[in-house]
């Protein structure tokens, strides 16, 4: 086993792993901190290629989606970057031609079967949704209720927004 791909956790690259405008896609930071290089030097070799990488394989973010991953990620300096790249399967592929090292590659494979897995998982879920509708047709309304706590459980909670502000209180 190759030594670079011992040092990189599964769930390392999977929190690194963000859904911005539909897609899955990965950070420029990101990925240079798991290829063992500087952001600048990532984005040097992108520009140095940049033929090898259209819109469906990088775009840079707005402003406001920078803003709003930098709620997500607390010990970051995100918020503050002007420029913030994220490249999707694709792209994150195209980057193993353009950095050549050992590292790249090997950090590569891992993140390609991450992205895999990720697509089995999605996959799934989707196949149990099906045949939970299709058992739901068969069977009558007492059933309901088994089939609605089910739908629950297979729904992810949404995460919990600490409220800003002040609150009102009356005084007696």
């Amino acid at each position: 086993m190759n030594r670079y791909v011992t040092k990189i956790s599964v769930e390392r690259i999977e929190k690194s792993i963000y859904l911005i405008r539909g897609e899955r896609v990965m950070l420029d930071r990101d990925l240079a901190a798991l290829y063992g290089v500087e952001t600048r030097v990532l984005n040097q070799s992108i520009s140095r290629n940049r033929e090898r990488f259209p819109s469906d394989f990088m775009f840079e973010l707005t402003r406001a989606e920078i803003l709003g991953i930098s709620q997500f990620v607390t010990s970051s300096n995100l918020k503050f970057s002007k420029k913030v790249t994220a490249f999707s399967e694709q792209g994150v592929a195209m980057l193993s031609s353009v950095l050549r090292s050992k590292q790249a590659i090997a950090v590569n494979v891992e993140i390609m079967r991450t992205f895999v897995r990720l697509r089995r998982m999605l996959a799934s879920n989707a196949e149990l949704a099906t045949k939970l509708e299709e058992l739901e047709k068969k069977y009558d309304r007492q059933f309901r209720v088994v089939f609605d706590a089910i739908r629950q459980l297979m729904t992810p909670p949404e995460p919990r927004r600490k409220e800003i502000g002040f609150a009102k209180t009356t005084r007696k």
